[in-house]
């Protein structure tokens, strides 16, 4: 649950989405699911990961906080086996959705202009998303309501403990909660201007409200034979 952000340019062209299926299903949830156990599949358009990057630097007054966004998650949760696995492309990301700097307490405006340059910088020399164009997150499901998280970004696993409010019924996994990252864990410079004179600040805050629902995989149907019609 990451990035960052920062400057002027155009946004690199975004790649199709991922959408949960069985291509996309590790074995061990799609196994799971068909001998009768509870596995979840993250709903996208309900679930957020939302990043606040907060500007650094002498000259810090001159530059401008983001917020930087995931609304593409995919994945599946399985609360019985203890575990759960999501991902989400980079290219994907959103940048100073309105609503989001509201909710993240910045009252900046930025223009068409400034999101496409800070979008571009954060996909380029920060992220190297080309290079490196998926976050995955490998949670533990442990019973004390934190989430063990692996986190694999720029190409380094980190693991960190997340304190979450996890909630699980019949048909749906609710988890929300927030941390604190730095970019320099794994690997990533933050982006500095002048010097460092105005710079990206090293934390990151991130929140997440994740959303699952009960999946069954399709069964493979039976092949059925076409014989050609015959011949008039």
């Amino acid at each position: 649950m990451l990035l960052l952000l920062t400057a002027c340019g155009q946004p690199l062209a975004p790649q199709a989405p991922l959408v949960p299926g069985p291509a996309l299903a590790p074995y061990a949830y799609r196994s799971a699911a068909l001998s009768g156990a509870a596995v979840y599949a993250i709903d996208p358009g309900a679930s957020l990961v939302a990043v606040t990057v907060r500007r650094g630097g002498l000259m810090a007054r001159l530059g401008h906080d983001h917020v930087v966004a995931s609304h593409t998650l995919t994945g599946y949760a399985a609360p019985g086996m203890g575990r759960a696995d999501v991902s989400f492309r980079l290219d994907q990301l959103t940048v100073d959705e309105p609503q989001l700097l509201r909710d993240a307490g910045i009252a900046t405006s930025p223009s068409p202009e400034a999101v496409a340059g800070t979008r571009r910088n954060m996909l380029g020399p920060v992220l190297d998303a080309e290079r490196y164009p998926v976050v995955t997150l490998h949670a533990d499901l442990p019973a004390d309501g934190r989430l063990r998280v692996a986190v694999t970004l720029h190409g380094t696993t980190r693991r960190i403990d997340l304190p979450a409010a996890v909630r699980v019924d019949e048909k749906q996994v609710f988890a929300s909660g927030t941390a604190h990252l730095k970019q320099t864990d794994f690997g990533i410079t933050p982006f500095a201007v002048g010097g460092g004179l105005l710079a990206v600040q090293d934390e990151l805050d991130v929140r997440f409200d994740i959303v699952a629902r009960r999946w069954v995989p399709p069964v493979a149907s039976e092949a059925v034979t076409v014989r050609p019609s015959a011949a008039l």
